[in-house]
């Protein structure tokens, strides 16, 4: 009775072990871990702080501590206003009150992609991490990290204007068309999936990513025939990528005009063209697709079906060695 005791507790260390190995080894996501304000990056040295050019001294503070700002010796720091607004993207009355967001950017290292992380998502009340991904793609952006914090309820439309701020202040120009387009991009997006919040069938995750594939679609067909896609062609991607994600029967008519009348515009701009763009995207797909359900098809490709397949087997045979 003791010798099977001791085989009872062998068999269940290796089934303990081996399933630390089948799955915990096989899981393949990074917890988002913000800004380190003490890494100093080689471009820009360190993150830079652009905070709503509409807040009080003591609501910048309150906003640094938000972003986890230890010491504002740590950060370049620089006010965003509604003049920005106005010279990044042709828009706005020029007022900085309104202009509350804030963020707090830092340059990576090539191929790391934009990743977006929002501190305060009860206070950006609309834009979505991914939607700024996207439009600050859009516009040129590439290789940062970016947390977005607000002290109160606001749509968080001026924190895009705050990463161009970043970039201008550290001697990266970004191209005034695609910063205007992505600010239309941003708009568009954003309405329609604020318009299909109350819909179950909507997944803002799955909205992002046909948004990101009718992009890469563009790019792929512009490169294959050498010239920009036909209204038509625009159309027939826009419907395969809501199909690929489910929303065909979610995207009305109206809304899918939109989003055509945009493309056009899009694909007018030198993102079209920009092996950057390409690298940008297929990073921000990977981290969409993480969120929302494509667990089964990767574990497929990653051959982690057939490992659990032979987890279960030596759990058999570990048994069955039990009673030999």
């Amino acid at each position: 009775m003791k010798q099977f005791k001791i085989k009872i507790i062998k068999t269940l260390t290796i089934i303990t072990t081996m399933t630390s190995v089948a799955f915990l080894g096989d899981a393949n996501v990074e917890a988002a871990e913000g800004i380190d304000t003490s890494v100093v990056n080689e471009t820009w040295g360190l993150p830079t702080y652009v905070y709503g050019g509409g807040l009080s001294d003591e609501q910048i503070q309150e906003t640094a501590d938000i972003l986890k700002i230890d010491s504002m010796e740590n950060v370049a720091s620089v006010g965003v206003t509604g003049e920005d607004l106005q010279n990044y993207l042709n828009t706005g009355s020029g007022n900085t009150a309104s202009m509350i967001s804030s963020v707090l950017v830092q340059r990576e290292d090539e191929g790391e992609g934009v990743d977006v992380l929002i501190e305060t998502p009860d206070d950006i009340t609309e834009i979505t991490q991914e939607q700024y991904a996207n439009a600050a793609i859009t516009a040129g952006v590439e290789d940062v990290t970016i947390m977005v914090a607000s002290i109160r309820p606001v749509t968080g439309e001026s924190a895009l204007t705050g990463i161009y701020k970043a970039f201008d202040v550290n001697g990266e120009d970004l191209d005034q068309d695609r910063m205007e387009v992505a600010q239309e991009e941003l708009e568009t997006t954003n309405q329609i999936a604020q318009e299909n919040s109350g819909d179950s069938e909507f997944d803002t995750s799955r909205f992002d990513q046909a948004i990101v594939e009718i992009k890469q679609q563009l790019a792929e067909l512009k490169e294959q025939q050498g010239e920009l896609a036909t209204r038509e062609d625009i159309e027939q991607i826009i419907n395969d990528a809501l199909e690929n994600n489910n929303l065909q029967n979610v995207i009305t008519q109206e809304q899918l005009d939109r989003l055509l009348s945009f493309f056009e515009t899009y694909q007018q701009t030198g993102a079209i063209d920009s092996d950057q763009v390409k690298e940008q995207l297929g990073k921000l797909s990977s981290d969409i697709r993480s969120k929302f359900g494509d667990a089964i098809q990767e574990a497929e490709d990653s051959g982690l079906f057939d490992k659990i397949g032979n987890f279960f087997r030596s759990i058999w045979d570990a048994v069955a060695g039990l009673f030999n």
